[in-house]
C-alpha cells in the first residue's frame, strides 16, 4: 500500500512537471504563467534601477507651459522650424528626433485664397502675381521647416500600421537594408502592412527617420520591449531610437548578427544588432527590452517655449541628443510601463538611446526557453523523488533553500551579466510541488497515520505510530499467529489497599502508578494491550514485527520494578500504602489482531503461550519473587543471568513447563550470587533426582544465609513432605499448581 502511494505521488508530481513544460515548449498556453513571469521582470527592473546619472538624452517638451504660451497643438511649421534653428544655432545640440508625424501639409488660410485667385481670374494680372510671388513665401511654412532639416541630423518619426485596410501616407525614410526573397521569410522581423510618414518635402530634407510604433506590447499593455527593426516590403527599417543613437555615434553600419535555428536549419534567429562597437542584444523579432533608469521625468525636460524664446540654460542642450515629444496628457502620449502606469511616450525612446549609448541593454537570448525547459525538467525530477522521502520541516527547508538558490543567482545573472532568465515558472514548480506533496501526504497519506493512531494510539508510542505509518503493508489486524511476547504485572494486596483510600484518592493512587509502568512499556516499544484495574496487560512483536522482542518485554519487566522501588518514596510522603508489583513474561506463538463484538473491538492476543504469562505473573506471590519468565523467554534472552524456580503444571495444563526468575544482566551478577546459584541449582537437580538428604544439604546451606528467601524454604518443606509420601516412581519433578 505504501508503495502505490509513493507512485501516486511520482505520477502526479510528474504530471504537474509536464504543463509547465507543456507551456515552455509552446504546446499549451496559460496566461497567468506569463502573467507572472512579466510581473517578475517588473520587480528585477525596479529592484535594480541604476542611480541617478547625467544623461545624453534631453527631452524638449510640448508641455502644459508650451501649448499655454505658443497655442493648441499642431503647431505652425515656421515655429517648429524657428525651434529647430534654435537647437541647432543656439543651443549647440548634436541630433535631434521628432516622436511626431508631420504627415498634412501646413498651409495658411489666407496663402490658399491668394493661391486660388493666382490660379483663378488675377493669373494674367502681372502686378498681382509679383505681389502674390513676394507674399506667399513667407506663407509657405512646409518649405520653411523643411530648410530647417537641411543639412543638420535631423531623424523623422514614422509610425508603421498592422491594421486591417492598407494605408500609406506620406514618405517613408530610406530603409537601412533591402532584403532579398530568400533572406525576408528567414528571420521573422514585424511585418506591418502600411504606414504613416511625413510629407516627401519634410522627410527629404531630414537626415533620416525611424519609426516610433510598437507592435510587441506585452497582452497586459505594458511597454517591457520596443522594435528597433521592422520590416516592410522587403526593406528594412529602423526605429527612432536607434537611429539617433547611430546619428550620436556618427551614423555606423548597422551589421545584423544571426544563429540558425536548431530546430530548422533554414530558420535564422536575429541575437545582436551592431553599430560601430556596439553590440545591441534583440530577441529573434528584433525587438530591445527598454532599459529604464527611472520614473518618469528622469531625463531632462525642457519646454519648447522656452527653447523657442532662447530662455533655457544652453548649459543643458549643448552637445545633446534631443527628442521632441510630448508629456502634456490632453496630447494622449503617455503609455503604462513596468515603472509608471503613466509613463511618456517620448520617454521611452530616451531609455532606449541611453541605454545603447551606455551599453546598457538586457539580453534575453533565444537559448532562455531551452534553459528554462531543463531547469523544470531538473526541478521536478529533482522534487518529484525527493519529498516524498523527507519530512514536512526538511520538505520546507529544501524547497526554500532551493527557491532562494534560484531567485540569487537568477539575480546574478541579471546584474553582473545583464541576463534575462526565467524565474517565475521555477520557483511555482519548486512551491507547487511542495503544496501537492504536503497536502497529498496530510489528506492521503496521513489518513492511514490516523486511523493507526485511532487504532493504537492508546496502546503504543506516538513514535511507534509514526514508524507504523511507514510500514502500513506490514500491518495486519485481521488475526495472524506469530511468535511474541507477552507481560502482565499486578500490584500485590491491591484489594486492603483500594478499602484504605477514599475514592478520589484510590483514583489518583491507580494512576500514580500505572502512567510509569506503561511509560516503561512504550519506551522498550511495547503494546498495552489493557488495564484492568490495577493489572496491566502488554504484549510485544506486534503490530510491528520486533526481532527483539523477548528482550524488549525482559526489560521492561525488570525496568518496571526498579521503577516501583523509587516510587514507593513518592507514595510514602503522600501518605499512601506501600506498592509491590508482580510481572510475569512469556514468549511463543500468540494470535493477534481486532477481536471483539459488533459494539466493541480490541486489538489483542490470545493462545496458551498467553495464558501461561497470565499464570506465571499469578505464581510471584507463591515463590516470593519480582518477576518469573518463561522457559521460551529465558531461551530468547541469553544476555541475563537466571534462577531457575522450579518446573509447574499450571492449572488447566498437563505438560510441565521450566519457570524462572532474572537475576539481572550476565555481566552485572555479582560472584557470590553466581556461586549461590550455582548451589542452588545443584540442589535442585538432587531434588529430582530424589536424593532428598543431598538436595536438603545444599539448600539448607543457601537458607542459613538468606532466611527471607521463600523459595528455599519451599523446597525444604517439600522435601520433608516427600520423605514422608514419596512421589510416584514415573514423577517428572514438577509440581502442579491447583489454582491460578
Amino acid at each position: 500500500m505504501q508503495e502505490i502511494q509513493r507512485y501516486i505521488r511520482y505520477a502526479l508530481s510528474i504530471a504537474l512537471t509536464a504543463v509547465f513544460l507543456l507551456h515552455v515548449g509552446g504546446k499549451l498556453t496559460i496566461p497567468a504563467f506569463s502573467t507572472m513571469e512579466n510581473q517578475a521582470y517588473d520587480a528585477r527592473l525596479k529592484l535594480t534601477l541604476p542611480p541617478r546619472q547625467e544623461n545624453q538624452v534631453v527631452v524638449v517638451d510640448i508641455d502644459e507651459k508650451s501649448l499655454a504660451e505658443i497655442g493648441r497643438w499642431p503647431w505652425n511649421r515656421n515655429v517648429m522650424a524657428e525651434i529647430n534653428d534654435n537647437l541647432f544655432d543656439y543651443y549647440k545640440i548634436k541630433t535631434i528626433g521628432f516622436d511626431i508625424v508631420f504627415a498634412e501639409a501646413d498651409i495658411d488660410e489666407g496663402g490658399k485664397l491668394l493661391e486660388k485667385m493666382s490660379k483663378g481670374s488675377l493669373k494674367d494680372d502681372e502686378i498681382f502675381q509679383q505681389e502674390y510671388r513676394k507674399i506667399i513665401a513667407s506663407l509657405q511654412r512646409d518649405e520653411i521647416f523643411a530648410k530647417s532639416l537641411e543639412n543638420r541630423k535631423t531623424i523623422m518619426g514614422v509610425v508603421f500600421r498592422n491594421d486591417s485596410a492598407d494605408e500609406f501616407k506620406g514618405q517613408l525614410p530610406e530603409p537601412i537594408a533591402r532584403l532579398d526573397d530568400a533572406m525576408k521569410d528567414r528571420i521573422p522581423f514585424h511585418t506591418p502592412n502600411g504606414y504613416t510618414a511625413n510629407l516627401e518635402l519634410l522627410q527629404k530634407s531630414a537626415y533620416g527617420g525611424g519609426f516610433f510604433d510598437n507592435p510587441s506590447l506585452d497582452d497586459d499593455g505594458v511597454f517591457r520591449r520596443v522594435p528597433l527593426l521592422q520590416q516592410y516590403d522587403g526593406q528594412l527599417h529602423e526605429s527612432l531610437a536607434l537611429a539617433l543613437a547611430r546619428t550620436a555615434l556618427g551614423s555606423p553600419k548597422i551589421e545584423l548578427i544571426v544563429e540558425t535555428s536548431a530546430d530548422n536549419k533554414n530558420d535564422l534567429f536575429l541575437e545582436w544588432v551592431k553599430i560601430g562597437d556596439i553590440y545591441i542584444p534583440v530577441d529573434e523579432h528584433g525587438d530591445v527590452l527598454v532599459p529604464y533608469i527611472g520614473g518618469q521625468k528622469s531625463f531632462d525636460y525642457i519646454s519648447g517655449t522656452d527653447v523657442l524664446n532662447k530662455t533655457a540654460d544652453p548649459a543643458r542642450l549643448k552637445g545633446k541628443i534631443i527628442l521632441f515629444g510630448s508629456s502634456a496628457p490632453g496630447l494622449l502620449d503617455l503609455r503604462t510601463t513596468p515603472i509608471e502606469t503613466a509613463y511618456p511616450g517620448v520617454e521611452i525612446h530616451a531609455n532606449i538611446i541611453q541605454g545603447i549609448l551606455d551599453q546598457r541593454v538586457m539580453h534575453k537570448p533565444g537559448y532562455t526557453k531551452g534553459f528554462e525547459f531543463l531547469l523544470l525538467v531538473v526541478l521536478g525530477l529533482l522534487l518529484t523523488f525527493l519529498l516524498p522521502v523527507l519530512s514536512a520541516l526538511w520538505g520546507i527547508i529544501v524547497c526554500l533553500s532551493m527557491a532562494t538558490l534560484l531567485i540569487i543567482s537568477n539575480l546574478v545573472a541579471w546584474t553582473s551579466y545583464q541576463l534575462v532568465l526565467p524565474i517565475a515558472t521555477p520557483v511555482l514548480l519548486t512551491a507547487l510541488l511542495f503544496t501537492l506533496q504536503m497536502i497529498y501526504g496530510y489528506f492521503i497519506e496521513s489518513r492511514g497515520k490516523r486511523q493507526l493512531a485511532h487504532l493504537f494510539g492508546q496502546y503504543v508510542p506516538p513514535e511507534l505510530v509514526d514508524e507504523m505509518s511507514g510500514q502500513m503493508e506490514e500491518i495486519n489486524t485481521d488475526g495472524e499467529i506469530k511468535n511474541m511476547s507477552v507481560l502482565f504485572s499486578d500490584v500485590r494486596g491491591f484489594t486492603t489497599i483500594s478499602e484504605s483510600l477514599e475514592p478520589k484518592e484510590l483514583t489518583d493512587f491507580i494512576n500514580g502508578f500505572l502512567t510509569p509502568i506503561t511509560e516503561v512499556i512504550h519506551h522498550q516499544r511495547g503494546t498495552i494491550d489493557k488495564y484492568m484495574g490495577d493489572a496491566v496487560m502488554a504484549f510485544w512483536g506486534a503490530p510491528l514485527d520486533d526481532p527483539q522482542h523477548a528482550l524488549h518485554s525482559m526489560n521492561a519487566a525488570i525496568l518496571m520494578i526498579e521503577r516501583m522501588q523509587t516510587l514507593g518514596e513518592e507514595f510514602k510522603a503522600k501518605g499512601w500504602p506501600e506498592i509491590k508489583v508482580g510481572v510475569g513474561v512469556n514468549t511463543g506463538e500468540m494470535n493477534v489482531g481486532n477481536k471483539g463484538s459488533e459494539f466493541r473491538v480490541d486489538y489483542t492476543v490470545l493462545g496458551d503461550a498467553v495464558n501461561l504469562g497470565s499464570r506465571l505473573e499469578g505464581l510471584t506471590k507463591v515463590y516470593g519473587v519480582d518477576i518469573i519468565v518463561g522457559e521460551s523467554t529465558k531461551f530468547e534472552v541469553p544476555e541475563y543471568e537466571y534462577r531457575e524456580l522450579d518446573r509447574v503444571k499450571v492449572k488447566g495444563k498437563d505438560k510441565p513447563v521450566a519457570i524462572f526468575e532474572p537475576l539481572g544482566l550476565l555481566e552485572k551478577v555479582d560472584k557470590s550470587v553466581r556461586k549461590d546459584l550455582k548451589r542452588f541449582h545443584l540442589g535442585l537437580k538432587h531434588y529430582r533426582a530424589q536424593h532428598w538428604d543431598e538436595a536438603e544439604r545444599e539448600i539448607f546451606a543457601l537458607s542459613s544465609l538468606d532466611k527471607d528467601r521463600k523459595i528455599y524454604q519451599i523446597y525444604l518443606d517439600r522435601i520433608m513432605k516427600f520423605r514422608e509420601n514419596p512421589p510416584p516412581d514415573d514423577w517428572d519433578g514438577s509440581f502442579t499448581h491447583t489454582t491460578k
